[in-house]
Parts: C-alpha cells; sequence; structure tokens
C-alpha cells in the first residue's frame, strides 16, 4: 500500500487530487457500488486528501490522523454533521446524534451525567441477565443466526436499561422498526433515485419508514406518559432523562426526551451488536486467539459469571473487542460539513462542503497497524493505544462529539463476550460466502450461520 503525503499531491497543483469521475455525479456510482473499496483505493492511489468532485456529488476524503483531528478535533467548531443526518431527523428529531451549536452543547451537558461510569456499572448485571437467558435458549448443535441474535440481545439490554421495557411484545416492535428505520436509511446507497424521493412518497419503504417512526413513537410515548404519572425513579435512564436540569432550571421537553431516546435505542443495540457479530465470526477462524481468550476466562472467572468487578482483569477480552473494531468498525465513515471558508490539511475549503474520514481506511494503515489485515489482538500489549496518534484509530469518533455511550458499550461487549464464550463455542457453517453491505454501516449483506457447540 503506498501512501502519498499532502505535501506531496499539493506540488502538484492547488486542490487535493483525486478519481476524475462523472462531470455531474462525480464518483457517486463507485462510491454507491463499494464505498469501503472505493475510499480504500482513494487513500492508496491519492494520498492523505483525495477530492472526489462533482457538480451534485463531490466531498474531500483525508486519510490522516492529523488531518482527521483538525476537523473533529481542533477546528470543530468550524464543521458541521454530515448533510445525511437530514434524512434521519423524521426518527432521530434534535437529539445529540442530528442537533448542533449551542443546542447540542446543552443536550450533551445534560445527558453526559446519565453516562458516567457509577451510573452505567449499574446496568452490568442487566447485559449479564439478558445474555444467560439467550444462552439457556441454545442447543448444543444448532445452527443460528448469529448476527440476528446479538440484535435481538442488545436491544432487549438497552431497553431495559433504557426505559425498564421488558415486555416481549414491545420489544418486537421497537426491534421492527429500527430495521425497517435503518434499511431506509440504507436505501439511497442502492438505488439513486431515492436520492430525489422526499419520505411522504408512497413508495414501499418510505411507507414501512413511516411506520416505524409511529410505531416507535407509540411505545416511547406510553412509557412516557406512564413514568410521569407514576413519578417513580426506576434507576434507568429514562429516569435520569426526566430528572435532569439546566442551570435555569429547565427541563427537557417529552419530544426531546423522545429524540434523545430513539438515539439512545439505535446507537446501543446497532453498533454493540455488530462488533459482537464479527467477534464470532473472527474467533471461529482464528482458534489461537479463541484459546487465550478461553485461558483468560478461566483463570479470572473460573466459569462464573463475569462482572463488572472483574472488567479490569480482562484484559485480553478488551483487546480482542478492541482489535474487531479495528478489522471491523460498527460505522465505516463520519462526514462534516464546512460551515466557512477555511483550510484543511494545507487546503482551502469552502463553506458547505463535505469532509469525509473513513474508521475503515484509518484502521486498515499499514503505517499504524503492522499486517493490517491480520486478526492480532496482541498488537494492543504495551498500550499501543497511546502511542498511536488520535486519530489512527477511532471506532467511537472522537472530539467533542466523540460517542457518549463509549464506556456503556465497551463494558456491554466485554461482559457478553466473557459469558457467552464460557458457555459456548461458535463455529461459521462452511461453505456460505460472508461479505458487506455496502454503506454507512459495517454490517454482513447475508445471515452470518454458526454452529453452536456448548463447552
Amino acid at each position: 500500500m503506498t501512501i502519498i503525503s499532502a505535501s506531496q499531491a499539493k506540488n502538484s497543483g492547488s486542490y487535493p487530487p483525486g478519481p476524475k469521475g462523472h462531470f455531474l455525479l462525480g464518483s457517486l456510482f463507485e462510491y454507491n457500488s463499494d464505498s469501503l473499496n472505493f475510499l480504500s483505493k482513494c487513500a492508496q492511489e491519492y494520498g492523505d486528501v483525495v477530492f472526489c468532485k462533482g457538480s451534485l456529488f463531490s466531498f474531500y476524503l483525508l486519510n490522516h490522523p492529523d488531518y482527521i483531528q483538525e476537523v473533529l478535533g481542533t477546528k470543530s467548531n468550524q464543521f458541521g454533521k454530515s448533510p445525511r443526518w437530514e434524512w434521519t431527523r423524521r426518527l432521530l428529531g434534535n437529539g445529540i446524534l442530528t442537533s448542533e451549536g449551542e443546542f447540542w452543547q446543552r443536550q450533551r451537558r445534560l445527558i453526559q451525567p446519565a453516562f458516567q461510569r457509577e451510573r452505567i456499572f449499574a446496568y452490568g448485571q442487566v447485559m449479564v441477565d439478558y445474555t444467560q437467558q439467550l444462552l439457556n435458549s441454545w442447543e448444543d448443535g444448532e445452527t443460528r443466526d448469529v448476527y440476528a441474535d446479538m440484535l435481538a440481545l442488545t436491544l432487549e439490554i438497552i431497553a431495559k436499561s433504557l426505559f425498564q421495557v421488558d415486555e416481549k411484545e414491545a420489544v418486537e416492535v421497537i426491534g421492527k422498526a429500527l430495521k425497517n428505520s435503518i434499511e431506509y436509511f440504507e436505501a439511497p446507497s442502492n438505488n439513486l433515485l431515492l436520492f430525489l424521493l422526499p419520505d411522504w412518497f408512497p413508495t414501499s419503504k418510505n411507507l414501512n419508514y413511516l411506520k416505524a417512526v409511529r410505531s416507535l413513537d407509540n411505545v416511547i410515548y406510553t412509557t412516557l406518559n406512564q413514568r410521569r404519572a407514576s413519578g417513580q425513579d426506576k434507576g434507568d435512564l429514562l429516569s435520569m432523562l426526566l430528572q435532569i436540569q439546566d442551570e435555569d432550571g429547565t427541563k427537557m421537553s417529552d419530544k426531546q426526551i423522545r429524540d434523545e431516546m430513539i438515539g439512545m435505542l439505535i446507537g446501543g443495540r446497532e453498533s454493540t451488536a455488530l462488533v459482537l457479530c464479527w467477534t464470532w465470526y473472527l474467533l471461529s477462524q482464528h482458534p489461537e486467539v479463541e484459546s487465550k481468550l478461553l485461558e483468560e476466562l478461566q483463570t479470572i472467572l473460573g466459569g462464573q459469571a463475569p462482572t463488572i468487578a472483574d472488567l479490569p482483569q480482562l484484559r485480553y477480552t478488551e483487546k480482542v473487542v478492541m482489535e474487531v473494531m479495528r478489522l471491523y468498525p460498527p460505522v465505516a465513515t463520519v462526514g462534516r460539513t464546512a460551515l466557512q471558508n477555511c483550510e484543511v490539511a494545507g487546503y482551502p475549503v469552502h463553506a458547505g462542503d463535505t469532509i469525509m474520514m473513513s474508521q475503515w481506511v484509518m484502521h486498515h494503515d499499514p503505517r499504524y497497524f503492522n499486517n493490517p489485515e491480520a486478526f492480532n489482538p496482541d498488537r494492543w500489549e504495551a498500550d499501543l493505544i497511546k502511542r498511536l496518534p488520535a486519530f489512527a484509530y477511532f471506532p467511537f469518533s472522537g472530539g467533542p462529539m466523540i460517542c457518549i455511550g463509549k464506556s456503556f458499550a465497551m463494558m456491554e461487549l466485554v461482559l457478553l463476550l466473557a459469558t457467552i464464550a464460557q458457555q459456548f463455542r461458535l463455529k461459521l457453517v462452511p461453505d456460505q460466502k460472508v461479505t458487506l453491505c455496502n454503506p454507512f454501516l459495517v454490517r454482513p449483506k447475508n445471515r452470518i450461520k454458526m454452529l453452536l457447540n456448548k463447552r
């Protein structure tokens, strides 16, 4: 993999190099057909800063940690969130995933206490208990769709932790609604016509999406009204959202709580399930890693269920999770829009220009990761994370807008991996082709079937 520096590229012209593309749509077709491969090729062929030019679709791609840090860190106030978030507003509303500026800062400040370590530790037992319920339903020798199972498990956990919803029917409604919503968000990547159609246009995906939003609203507002009427503090995230208030005494409206809850549901379900799915896929092909993982689990846990007290000692388990997120970051790219004319990596950027940064590309960059395609949790020994540039590895994004649920997610991933791996070995069913879905989330295109072997 040949990497061209920004200084070398700038010698060839005033603006970054990049693929020629279509005069109107730029590289949209290439990007949509295989976004991960396209972005990787751009980094290899054109260097640390790439400009994909088109009249209707153009963007800068940053492939160096220092330049990514400019946009997400030091100059973050000069950039807003990607325009693609506009597609999600009917579902996500104005929560911290979509809001910006002073309103975002207020919401982030209000919500942050709900994700302090002491608060999220209370959910550790919930995570282990629901995992054990799943394992009780598994049978030795059966074949499971591991992605579907992990989605169901992480949804049960976040629904319980968020607002004490554990009724099977309500959880199924939420799960179906979230599935339809994710499919809606990804649909434009598979059909360019959908870029031009408003969400009220009666296509089947639009109708399913609008139905999904109504279903989620019904579950959330019903729960919210019941909680307000009872005045009961159940120790969940909803109770926290109802109680917190700004310095002037202002509390969140029901609509704002609803927006934040939906954002947490999506983030707490999909990303964690993806990391676990890829974990089982990789472990099934690397018995040496699985053996080392089991050795640690036996030494630390001795067959007992893990607790939050065990987390500091489950060092290799955590390294496995970190390595999975390096190879298969749950989110492939993060985008920003320039709010004003500015400069990035020495190049001029105009207000309204789109900047893209890819976790997928950076996590596979040989400048920072030796033999980057190899699954090697041992690479994280000797505090590699502290020696890397800040944005060589950023599965939870970074800067002021780093994922607010990072600590919750890491705790959940380690506890779930430790609980499941002690009791079952998951072996990839032979002769199945595992491919990636195209766009936003790094998820399998089809089911990943695994054979269960009880330990």
